[in-house]
């Protein structure tokens, strides 16, 4: 896999496949809603003191002046907490929602699987779903006709295959949703989390599945919080925290520094004292 990689184009000689531009995203945080019984209280407090004054709903930024290029062939890891952005600027990237501020852009046709399932029409069987995915993604029908046996046999699912979506358990609409993804031979694959569904064989399986496609010099795009996977399917990482970029080069340094940083955090947790409570 390393000789095969050794003989890609180096990167200033590889097209710009994928870029951010000081990208930033906000939403609303709902408004708080109290009971009856509460607002009450607060209309009594407010004409006590004679105040109108209603709370701010405060905007919550997900993202922050996120940049960067991806080249074509790259394989690059966006890696952080719960909540670091990262599902945020994959549904920029894809289209499926706009950023507040900043511009994206990306050349070729890509695969998205940003959810489990998503795009699938739940009264639709298995099979439809198939032809309708990959028509969405300008196959034409005899293309279709053509990957149809190979998407079912690795989805594994057999017979289920014809039966509505709704019916389908979590697990099974990922092992569809991800042979979909990876067989309509996208420019672009996102991946989103797919590594963690799925028994212990299926998710090496999909290993096994985006080193191949690796080695075709697709462009792969993946979120995951295991660093070990990170490490073995990715040459670059982007560590996001709070919205931002924290660091963006080869997989080994960023993913070590975010390992260094997430064991500090926990040091930190452990250490401080635990606040006392009287009355």
């Amino acid at each position: 896999m390393n000789a095969m990689m050794n003989n890609f184009a180096p990167l200033a000689q590889r097209k710009m496949v994928i870029t951010a531009d000081k990208v930033w995203k906000r939403f609303v945080q709902n408004e708080y809603r109290p009971s009856l019984r509460h607002e009450a209280v607060t209309l009594v407090s407010r004409w006590l003191h004679h105040s109108q004054r209603r709370a701010a709903v405060e905007p919550f930024w997900a993202l922050r002046e996120v940049s960067f290029s991806i080249y074509e062939g790259e394989s690059v890891a966006l890696i952080g907490h719960n909540g670091a952005g990262k599902s945020t600027l994959f549904r920029i990237l894809c289209g499926v929602t706009e950023p507040t501020v900043g511009t994206v852009s990306i050349t070729g046709r890509f695969a998205p699987l940003l959810a489990l399932g998503a795009g699938f029409n739940p009264e639709l069987s298995g099979r439809k779903n198939i032809y309708l995915n990959a028509a969405i993604q300008g196959l034409k029908e005899k293309e279709i006709d053509s990957i149809l046996p190979d998407i079912v046999e690795f989805s594994e699912l057999g017979a289920f295959i014809d039966i509505p979506v709704k019916r389908y358990s979590s697990g099974m609409a990922a092992r569809l949703g991800f042979s979909v993804a990876i067989h309509t031979v996208p420019d672009i694959v996102f991946l989103d989390e797919v590594l963690a569904v799925g028994d212990a064989a299926f998710q090496e399986k999909c290993k096994t599945r985006i080193l191949q496609l690796k080695s075709e010099q697709r462009t792969i795009m993946l979120v995951s919080h295991s660093t070990a996977s990170v490490r073995n399917l990715c040459n670059r990482a982007i560590w996001l925290d709070q919205g931002q970029v924290m660091m963006d080069g080869p997989v080994e340094e960023v993913t070590q520094a975010y390992e260094n940083h997430l064991g500090l955090t926990h040091q930190m947790s452990v250490s401080s004292p635990t606040p006392q409570v009287f009355g």
